[in-house]
């Protein structure tokens, strides 16, 4: 075992560096960098919107290099010099602020450095560091990952077993029918829905429309603040789970009727024992081998797909929404490393998955198999 982990381990390498290497080159053709950001909100919003680049770059970046006017109020503002546009010295300490005065292969070589430490540097856009930035909002994307896969788990295999048992029966038809059902449904039109009837839009008010806690939350006493983030996930985690509950429950349906038709289970029910005895003290362990061992894998999926547009909907400031105002405001230092994060988490989870199989059941082997 120790010799496969040490060959996934290697893999990961030449996996992460290429999803970066493939990232970083699109990157370079997409217009409207992040210099052409900066000149574009100076074109639409004056100075001001030069406070948010990275440090003081607005400020260091256009020192002597721009002219300036004052306004009434003693204020500097940057003023163009009609048609030839900004000062070329003044754009020239842009790029060097973002890092672009640099070689491409470079800036590429010097960014896996410092991530290889998991330096991420600063945002461009929000005087921070990118780590504290992606802290910050992590609480938010793990809280509905972790709810989302607790919920999918205690309700799909209860549901799936109780299937896998009346297979063919009206229960097990009108149950797929619904679950089906809900996989096709889009979880972010679903999300719209919720709030329309549940949440103000047109019906009730029945539940928050915004966030994870109420403005009274820290006033409020222990089994309150329980209650009062329990009612704003309730919407959040139902848009998000609506189609993961098919695929669990399904699995464990197939998982159980795969076993429940071997010879092992027929010498059991020949032996006299009970239906009950035979379904969890000889399928059960054996069928929930591939639902059990999934469960890092799932988890993982619930923290980020379907995140994004969720976290969106619901305004929940995590980090799928993080990395979409990212890529929007060609903030490429938090874009980089939220891919970089969630492929070297991807590819851990992975790993992971296997070596569950290998501790559940002992008979797998991967040594002897081709990585």
């Amino acid at each position: 075992m120790g010799a496969y982990i040490l060959k996934r381990i290697l893999l990961m390498i030449p996996t992460l560096f290429g999803v970066m290497l493939l990232t970083f080159a699109v990157i370079q053709f997409l217009p409207g960098g992040p210099v052409e950001q900066v000149i574009a909100k100076m074109q639409g919003t004056g100075g001001d919107s030069l406070s948010r680049v990275s440090g003081d770059a607005g400020n260091e970046a256009g020192a002597g290099a721009q002219d300036r006017m004052t306004n009434a109020g003693g204020s500097t503002t940057f003023k163009y010099h009609g048609a030839e546009g900004l000062d070329p010295e003044f754009i020239k300490d842009l790029e060097r602020q973002f890092g672009f005065d640099k070689p491409v292969h470079e800036r590429f070589l010097l960014m896996l450095g410092n991530y290889l430490t998991f330096d991420f540097g600063e945002s461009y856009f929000r005087d921070r560091s990118v780590v504290s930035l992606m802290i910050e909002k992590m609480p938010v994307s793990i809280s509905l990952g972790l709810w989302l896969t607790a919920i999918q788990y205690l309700v799909s295999i209860p549901l799936g077993i109780r299937k896998a048992v009346n297979d063919g029966s009206s229960f097990d038809i009108w149950t797929s029918g619904v679950i089906i059902i809900g996989y096709a449904i889009p979880s972010f039109i679903f999300a719209i829905m919720l709030i329309v009837v549940f949440a103000g839009g047109s019906y009730f008010s029945w539940f928050p429309l915004r966030g994870l806690t109420s403005d009274n939350f820290e006033s409020l006493s222990m089994l309150g603040k329980a209650a009062d983030y329990a009612w704003h996930l309730a919407l959040p985690l139902l848009a998000m789970g609506i189609g993961g509950f098919a695929t669990m429950t399904l699995l464990t349906k197939n998982s159980f009727l795969d076993e429940i038709r071997k010879q092992y289970v027929v010498t059991a029910r020949a032996k006299g024992l009970s239906e009950r005895q035979v379904l969890y003290g000889h399928v059960f362990r054996n069928a929930m081998l591939l639902v059990i061992s999934g469960f890092p894998g799932a988890f993982l999926g619930a923290f980020f797909t379907g995140a994004l547009l969720i976290e969106t909907v619901f305004s929940l400031d995590g980090l799928g929404y993080l990395t979409y105002k990212a890529a929007l405001d060609r903030d490429y230092p938090i874009v980089f490393a939220n891919l970089y994060v969630f492929t070297l988490v991807g590819l851990v989870v992975g790993l992971i998955s296997d070596l569950m199989y290998t501790w559940i059941d002992p008979r797998i082997d991967f040594e002897r198999r081709d990585v």
